[in-house]
């Protein structure tokens, strides 16, 4: 069937890999579901094959697997209610999921599971403790084992059987355990459950001996450490003379205290005795002593004296009679003298009595100097012993604070010891059982369901897998689109397989074997050779005529009158192909002529011209004339030229490059219309090669979905010429039905019922 592509522009690289540099794969997203399509299609059965083997497997292992049953039990713990003797803050939550987890792993643990087979006896249980099993009946018994060993190997046994999980959020933990009986499951699970709980008292008992045990110890050591530390205070007082007052401090820092108070106090009354005793004797060391003065009056207002405010008083009074007899009488008037002699005696009685109070304050003055001297020696001495006893103190108080500290250890830990005496009266646990496991009424595994679900889909993912290996290493040509992509050429043509079935009698009537072939008359019993002239309206023929045209429509170009056809491999169909087409273009009137050109193989020749003696190598060697070994075809005027080799030709590319082979095609290129040549495949031998003088354009036969991409483009990129000069690709041996699956998208271009009503014979 003729493909219309569009020829792109194609070049042979230095290194022999082929190029285009217009060409360029554009894939759409219809193509690529169209593509996985069309892989699910030719990899279906595939896909499905490895299906039965899965779930026969999984059927075989349900029936020979023995049952298991699941007993479940349930128990709640509380962390936030675990024992502590000594109260300390945490940095975990009680809720949180690692001691929860921590809980789950001493369940878990193998002494804990010792201690369940233990009670249970189940070392002499069957379904735990190995016996050997059919390897025992068949090497003979195992040796024997420790029962160390074999208590571990039914520890690994109990541990693959048990679950213990978490559920959700919860403080609840669910615990399963798998037997082959339900009782023994249930039983086993209660067991664990219980068994847990049995633990974590032991554990909390256990915690509170110990404590207890080491705080006895600890009570009767820090007691004597109290008493020896109250002792050492008592004796080093006693050896320093320390004796504690009602506040707590040394007498020596209290007297010091006092003696530095006093002479603050003695300081200030010497100060102050000083400045009234220098007052009084800067007023009296006056000449003009005038009681009537103000400064006189301050002072002696602040002597408080009786007698010296009266006698001012009386002073002051004659002052002022003496200033109103003066002015009434004169100054020298007798009263005004009496009362001056008055004024004068009462002076001196003032003068006299400031004296008597200088000498007191004097006397006062001496005194207080005197108790200052006294305080100040009092004090350096003081200061003298107290430094020797702070000295002292230090140490005293080191071993005081050492007698406070064992104290408060002791009382602490009394505290503490009282408390855990308590605590070991209750009898509450952290944990507890809410759900007790029942014998199981359904088996736990293995479960038909889901075993046939995992296969099923293990089947198909196995299958898929393999289908998607054979798709990856497929590298064989099976589209029109893949020579396009990969070769940058045309197909140009689909060619169907034909089956034996689909050979057809001769037009004679009588069987193609029985027509007897008379002298250089082509033979006419073979009807795959004959099938395009026997059946003109098949798929096959119609293809054949497609390379027909895509060469009649080459030949605008250039010159297409030399057709060279060949291929990869050997039996890829090359010369069926070619003894087609030979005969397709007789009809029309043309002339033809088949001409080949395999010299080492030539089996063209055997089929048409079995009894043939001469052909073109006696052409070539002058020994015979071209038309005398030319064979013919009476139904289809077709001329054949046959080789006939008596001996294995081993330089047969010299002879095909030679000049009587480029003079023969000469004359047949002028004489015939169409020239097809059955030339030797590309990769065994070099011969194509050495016919680039002889052939106008090249044909390219290749097996559908036998001939390797990679064979076919080493092949091509070793033969530039042929390449360059290369008019097609047609893919021979195509099975149409299964081609719908590698190019969905065409399936109805390559295999429609509908293409009858044009006459074609085959479905």
């Amino acid at each position: 069937m003729l493909q219309t592509y569009k020829s792109p522009s194609v070049r042979v690289e230095q290194d022999g890999s082929l190029s285009d540099s217009s060409y360029l794969a554009e894939v759409s997203s219809a193509e690529r579901l169209a593509s996985v399509f069309g892989f699910v299609r030719r990899r279906f059965l595939t896909c499905l094959a490895v299906l039965p083997l899965t779930i026969g497997l999984a059927a075989v292992y349900l029936l020979t697997t023995t049952p298991l049953y699941q007993g479940t039990a349930e128990i709640i713990t509380n962390s936030g209610n675990k024992v502590q003797v000594f109260q300390q803050p945490t940095i975990l939550d009680p809720g949180n999921a690692a001691l929860i987890d921590t809980q789950i792993e001493v369940l878990k643990s193998d002494n804990f599971a010792r201690s369940i087979i233990k009670n249970l006896h189940l070392t002499e249980d069957p379904e735990f403790a190995a016996t050997g099993g059919l390897l025992s009946h068949l090497f003979g018994p195992a040796p024997s084992r420790s029962e160390s060993e074999t208590t571990q190997d039914v520890v690994r046994a109990f541990q693959k059987r048990l679950t213990v999980t978490r559920i959700g959020m919860t403080y609840v933990i669910e615990i399963g355990f798998k037997s082959i009986d339900p009782d023994r499951a249930a039983e086993i699970a209660n067991a664990v459950a219980d068994g847990f709980i049995v633990d974590q008292l032991e554990a909390r008992y256990q915690t509170i001996r110990t404590a207890t045990a080491w705080m006895q110890d600890r009570l009767s050591e820090l007691r004597s450490q109290v008493s020896s530390a109250d002792r050492a205070v008592i004796d080093y007082k006693a050896a320093n003379n320390i004796v504690d007052t009602k506040g707590g401090a040394p007498i020596s820092d209290q007297d010091l205290t006092t003696l530095n108070a006093d002479l603050i106090k003695a300081r200030a009354d010497a100060v102050e005795a000083k400045a009234r005793l220098d007052r009084l004797t800067q007023i009296l060391a006056s000449a003009n002593l005038d009681p009537a003065d103000p400064q006189i009056g301050a002072v002696t207002d602040s002597l408080h004296n009786e007698i010296i405010n009266k006698l001012r008083v009386q002073y002051l009074d004659l002052a002022q009679r003496e200033a109103i007899f003066s002015a009434r009488y004169g100054h020298d008037h007798l009263a005004v003298v009496n009362i001056r002699t008055q004024m004068a005696e009462i002076s001196r009685s003032i003068v006299d009595e400031l004296k008597q109070i200088a000498e007191a304050y004097s006397s006062d003055y001496g005194i207080a100097n005197t108790r200052q001297s006294s305080l100040e020696k009092s004090l350096a001495a003081t200061v003298t012993g107290s430094q020797s006893t702070s000295k002292a103190a230090i140490e005293l108080h080191q071993l005081e604070s050492a007698a406070q500290n064992y104290h408060a250890l002791y009382d602490n830990l009394q505290q503490h010891y009282t408390e855990a005496i308590q605590q070991q009266s209750l009898t509450d646990n952290n944990a507890r059982v809410i759900t007790r496991a029942s014998s199981p009424q359904e088996k736990y595994s293995p479960k038909a369901i889901p075993v046939l679900a995992v296969a099923t889909i293990g089947g198909l993912a196995l299958g898929f897998g393999l289908a998607l290996l054979r798709e990856i290493f497929d590298h064989v040509f099976r589209t029109a689109r893949q020579v396009q992509g990969r070769l940058r050429t045309e197909c140009l043509a689909l060619i169907p397989m034909i089956e034996p079935n689909d050979e057809v009698p001769s037009p004679s009537g009588k069987p193609l074997s029985d027509v007897v072939p008379t002298s250089r008359i082509i033979r006419q019993n073979d009807g795959l050779i004959r099938y395009v002239i026997d059946s003109p309206l098949s798929r096959f023929a119609e293809s054949i005529r497609a390379v027909k045209v895509g060469i009649d429509v080459g030949n605008v170009a250039k010159s297409n009158k030399v057709i060279g056809i060949t291929s990869s491999l050997p039996n890829e169909g090359k010369s069926i192909i070619s003894a087609s087409l030979a005969q397709l273009c007789t009809p029309a009137g043309a002339r033809v002529i088949l001409i080949d050109c395999d010299l080492r193989q030539p089996s063209l020749s055997r089929d048409l011209a079995p009894k043939a003696t001469k052909g073109l190598i006696d052409v070539l060697t002058g020994s015979s004339d071209v038309e005398d070994v030319i064979w013919t075809d009476p139904s289809t005027r077709l001329s054949f030229l046959p080789v006939v080799a008596k001996s294995r030709l081993t330089h047969t590319a010299e002879i095909l490059a030679s000049d009587a082979m480029k003079q023969l095609f000469e004359r047949l290129r002028a004489r015939y219309e169409y020239v097809i040549v059955d030339l030797p495949p590309l990769a065994p031998v070099i011969d194509v090669r050495s016919t680039t003088r002889l052939v106008d354009s090249y044909l390219l036969v290749i097996e559908w979905g036998k001939t390797r991409i990679g064979v076919v483009e080493h092949a091509l990129s070793a033969a530039n010429e042929v390449y360059e000069n290369l008019l097609g690709v047609v893919l021979n041996k195509v099975d149409i039905k299964l081609l719908s699956r590698y190019d969905s998208d065409r399936s109805e271009y390559y295999y429609n019922p509908l293409y009858s009503r044009y006459g074609y014979t085959d479905s």
